[in-house]
C-alpha cells in the first residue's frame, strides 16, 4: 500500500483582513509590544510568559522553527500585528499536525480573526496533505474550548496531568480534531460565520 505523506510548506495565508505570516526577526517587536500590553491573555499558555517575557517565547518558537518542529505564524488584522497562532508536532508520516500556541490582542478576539485563521490554517494544512489536524487546551479554558466546538472540532476528550502551567501545576489537557472528511463541512460552517460577521 503507498503511503501518503504531508508536506507541510510555510506559507503567507490570507483573507479578507486577516493576514498570516511565517515567523522572522522583523516580527518579533510588534508581537512583544502587544504581548507586553496584555499579559493577563496569557493565563492558560503553558509557557511562563509574566516571568520570562515575550521574548524568550518567541526565541523558542524560533528554535522549534529552525529544526523543523513548528511554522509559528504572526497574526494581522487590518495591517496590525495582533497575535500569533503556530503549526506544532509536525508528523509527516502520520499526516497529522496541530494548530496551537495561539493568543490574540482582546480587540482582536470575538470577530472575524480567529475563524479565519483556522480556516486559512487548517484549510492550508489539508491541502498540503494532511489528514488530521488537532487542538489542544487546558480542560479550565471553558473559552477555548467552547471555540472550538463553535467551529465544529470533535472533542476527543482529555489527557490527565498532562503538561505543566506556567505556575508549575499539572494541567489536564482537553483534545480536539478534525480529519480530511470533516473539513468540507467545517469549512462551509467557518465562511458561513465569516459572512455572517461581514
Amino acid at each position: 500500500v503507498a503511503m501518503l505523506t504531508m508536506d507541510l510548506a510555510a506559507a503567507i495565508l490570507e483573507r479578507g483582513a486577516v493576514r498570516l505570516e511565517p515567523f522572522e526577526e522583523h516580527h518579533r517587536a510588534g508581537l512583544a509590544a502587544v504581548a507586553d500590553a496584555e499579559p493577563e491573555i496569557f493565563r492558560h499558555i503553558p509557557f511562563p510568559v509574566a516571568a520570562k517575557g515575550y521574548g524568550a517565547w518567541f526565541d523558542f518558537l524560533r528554535a522549534d522553527q529552525a529544526a523543523g518542529r513548528s511554522i509559528p505564524h504572526a497574526v494581522f488584522w487590518n495591517g496590525r500585528v495582533v497575535g500569533q497562532s503556530c503549526y506544532l508536532n509536525i508528523r509527516p508520516r502520520e499526516a497529522g499536525v496541530e494548530i496551537g500556541s495561539t493568543w490574540y490582542a482582546r480587540a482582536a478576539q470575538g470577530g472575524v480573526v480567529n475563524p479565519s485563521c483556522k480556516l486559512l490554517l487548517i484549510g492550508h494544512a489539508f491541502g498540503c496533505g494532511a489528514e488530521r489536524v488537532e487542538l489542544k487546551t487546558d480542560a479550565l479554558n471553558e473559552h477555548s474550548r467552547g471555540a472550538m466546538l463553535k467551529m465544529g472540532a470533535v472533542y476527543e476528550g482529555e489527557h490527565r496531568k498532562h503538561m505543566r502551567r506556567a505556575d508549575g501545576s499539572l494541567r489536564d489537557t482537553a483534545w480536539f480534531s478534525v480529519v480530511r472528511d470533516e473539513w468540507p463541512a467545517m469549512k462551509a460552517g467557518l465562511e458561513k460565520r465569516l459572512a455572517a460577521l461581514g
